[in-house]
């Protein structure tokens, strides 16, 4: 009888209800999990678990899998249930910031590193749905009333009756406000056109104030995350009626803050608010110590004391109060809520989108307590003494015994960079007309998707087989690759080696020996048809997609706003062209979030290596970004190895197809010669189609776009000018201006 009980339970459980495709995969977002995580639980593969949560076609697991799987999604249920409010309708005209940040997470300082650059993505990602692109209207300045809060009916983020903050009562102002005086009244301007006031006379008082009453502040991107502080920026006139200098003297430029004995800090210290060591500076955390789950923080954000570095921000901290509160509103829906520079913000995000740590499980007193997030890099920074010294930069702890003004050569220092390469042109090249520029979208974030990058400490192994799949660092020749006869696919192909660059140096070269790569550079040169044999490695067997959401978050931001610029993602090759042509001037406010969000790009994968920053530091000595769990060199030169990786896989798939060679690259941007203006002159479109793992235009990370064209005579004469036959003419080929010899900084 009790095998018959049995199999009647197990028929039951194989139909086991599921919820909706869409609802599993938020439950799993939700609570951190990965695709891996649910794989690895259920004893599938992640593809399996892919397809149970995918919208268009979804597949239903069966036998004990599906009572397991019902199992976990009633438990995440339980944990987030479904907001019970309707989501609005996206608006056709978008007219400000959007309400809040997406509750869902898809799997976040200072100046970003200059060696940072960007590729391209081989594999490329569909893009979202987008708002319809129209003209913005931008929320206009109001005049008081008698009201405490003012919201003008034309001047809405999103369609009628939707609060600024989203469903979360909380935060049903926004995420943040822009605070200025009018008429000796001090107002903040929020997201959505919302004009409050502010009765605060001092900073403590406008802390307070903000913390009690203002309801700023964004939810979570994580299940197991904090919801993001409120961000109050201060204009002039604020800064003048809070007793605050309207700019730095260059001593406080310097120090980045000003002095601990200024009344303002001095009142800040008397009503019990703590500053961060950062101090009273352009990006000020004013708190008190957490008590319990409730938190109290606020930022400040300061435009005249350079918080919005023009190189990221363009003209945007010389704004109106309520043109930028759209502007940083729209960034902090669909980014989130700025934490300092966009570098610092994108670090931010990494680390928002995998909390260091979670709660347990309840104990046998029912109790939780903080454990390790899985997938996440964890709260404890790696001994700055366990780092692999060929993954480490001059200066650092660990490389204290060398001699002092050694230079490591490629065999003691990894050495993963993007492109900076050119040659001579050919005479066959010489008698066409053009240089065309194609410049890479988004291509960093690109070189981070789907790509596996090591979560922990390294483990160092001696002539180990290698494994492509397992990141780290290898010490392997390559000097035996020759270029001219390659794998492409499943076929062996003749290129003219002399005209392409080595995938295997920034600068192009050819090996000349044994050097250290990065996982992705190794399996490329594996796939190109060579043997490798690694002489010893540092790998990484703790590992995941630590970055996918980070690009998917970040991806989503860009081809959102592209699109209310009027560039869609799923445009015709001449229509996208079309479309780009001015994009900025449809509206100048829009185009300074797309420039913040490539920005944070860039900055937050920058960051992952920071150097020092003064302090007194001397090499040898640990510095401070030692200290954070996401000071991590080795998953920056892993982005960096991929992303190169891929542009020069598209490079020769073109090259094999069209005969068809680079004339220089820098970074993203790749220039041939051709006989005609534009990127269709030389792309190799049939019918509308791309060739298959080649360029293809298009507004998606990976996809390229025309950069700039010049005629090939202007070419040959800046070389002969600069006496420098391999002028990197990528550098200068959006515009033609060139200020001096190429240096190759």
């Amino acid at each position: 009888m009790s095998e018959l009980f049995d199999a009647v339970d197990a028929l039951v459980a194989s139909r086991s209800p599921l919820p909706p495709a869409e609802e599993r995969k938020r439950l799993r977002v939700a609570h951190g999990l990965t695709l891996d995580d649910v794989a690895g639980a259920l004893k599938v593969r992640r593809a399996t678990v892919s397809g149970w949560e995918s919208v268009k076609k979804p597949t239903e697991p069966r036998g004990p899998e599906r009572e397991a799987y019902a199992r976990l999604l009633r438990q995440l249920a339980e944990l987030y249930p479904a907001s019970e409010e309707p989501t609005a309708p996206v608006p056709a005209t978008f007219t400000g910031a959007p309400a809040a940040a997406e509750p869902r997470t898809l799997s976040t300082g200072e100046a970003p590193e200059a060696a940072v650059m960007t590729a391209t993505e081989n594999t490329q990602t569909p893009a979202p749905a987008a708002a319809a692109p129209a003209a913005a209207t931008r929320p206009a300045r109001t005049t008081r009333t008698s009201s405490t809060s003012r919201r003008p009916g034309a001047k809405k983020a999103a369609p009628a009756g939707t609060p600024a903050g989203g469903a979360d009562p909380r935060f049903e102002n926004g995420p943040l406000a822009v605070v200025d005086v009018e008429d000796g009244q001090v107002l903040a301007y929020c997201t959505g056109g919302l004009v409050l006031d502010v009765p605060a006379k001092s900073i403590p008082a406008l802390v307070d104030w903000t913390l009690r009453e203002a309801k700023l502040g964004q939810p979570k991107l994580s299940g197991p995350g904090k919801d993001a502080d409120p961000l109050l920026v201060l204009t002039e006139a604020a800064l003048e009626r809070y007793g605050l200098p309207v700019t730095l003297t260059e001593e406080e430029k310097h120090a980045g803050r000003i002095p601990e004995d200024h009344k303002v800090i001095k009142q800040l210290a008397r009503a019990d608010w703590k500053l961060t060591k950062r101090g009273f500076g352009p990006w000020a955390r004013i708190y008190r110590p957490a008590t319990g789950s409730e938190r109290a923080c606020v930022q400040l954000c300061i435009p005249s004391w350079n918080a919005l570095d023009t190189r990221h921000w363009g003209t945007a901290g010389q704004l109106p109060p309520a043109e930028l509160a759209r502007v940083l509103g729209v960034y902090a829906s669909r980014v989130m809520t700025p934490r300092g520079s966009t570098a610092v913000t994108g670090l931010e995000l990494m680390t928002a989108l995998h909390p260091p740590t979670r709660a347990s499980e309840p104990d046998a007193d029912g109790k939780r307590h903080s454990e390790h997030n899985p997938g996440s890099l964890g709260k404890d920074a790696i001994d700055p003494m366990n780092w692999p010294p060929c993954e480490v930069p001059d200066g650092h702890p660990v490389l204290k015994d060398l001699p002092r003004f050694h230079v490591r050569g490629p065999a003691e220092k990894l050495f993963e960079e993007a492109y900076d390469w050119a040659r001579p042109m050919t005479d066959a090249e010489c008698t066409l007309r053009h240089l065309v520029g194609i410049d890479v979208n988004m291509a960093f974030a690109a070189g981070a998707n789907g790509l596996n990058v090591g979560l922990g400490e390294a483990t160092h192994v001696k002539a180990p087989a290698f494994d492509p799949k397992l990141p780290g660092s290898w010490l392997v020749d390559l000097s035996h690759a020759d270029l001219s006869r390659v794998k492409v696919g499943k076929e062996w192909v003749e290129l003219d080696g002399s005209l392409l660059p080595s995938p295997f140096t920034p600068k192009g070269e050819r090996p000349e020996g044994p050097a250290w790569y990065a996982t992705p550079t190794v399996a490329y040169a594996v796939e190109l048809g060579y043997e490798v044999r690694p002489i010893e490695a540092w790998v990484r067997y703790d590992n995941g997609r630590y970055l996918d959401g980070w690009y998917q978050r970040l991806r989503d931001a860009y081809l959102a706003t592209m699109a209310d610029l009027g560039v869609d993602a799923d445009l015709a090759p001449a229509d996208f062209l079309t479309a780009m042509d001015g994009y900025k001037a449809r509206d100048p406010e829009l185009a300074i979030v797309v420039s913040a969000i490539k920005a944070t790009v860039k900055g937050g994968l920058g960051k992952l290596r920071e150097r020092p920053r003064g302090e007194g530091w001397r090499p040898g000595e640990p510095w401070r970004a030692l200290s954070r769990p996401t000071w991590r060199p080795d998953i920056r030169a892993a982005v960096i190895s991929r992303t190169r990786i891929n542009l020069h896989r598209k490079i020769v798939k073109h090259a094999a197809f069209t005969g068809q060679y680079p004339i220089a690259i820098l970074s993203d941007c790749v220039v041939y010669a051709a006989g005609g203006p534009s990127p269709l002159d030389f792309l190799p479109y049939r019918e509308g189609k791309p060739l298959p793992g080649g360029f293809k235009l298009g507004i998606n990370p990976g996809l390229v776009k025309w950069e700039g064209t010049q005629d090939v005579l202007w070419g040959e004469e800046v070389r002969e000018r600069f006496n420098a036959p391999e002028l990197n003419l990528a550098r200068y080929i959006k515009d033609g201006t060139v200020t001096d010899a190429d240096n190759g900084e």
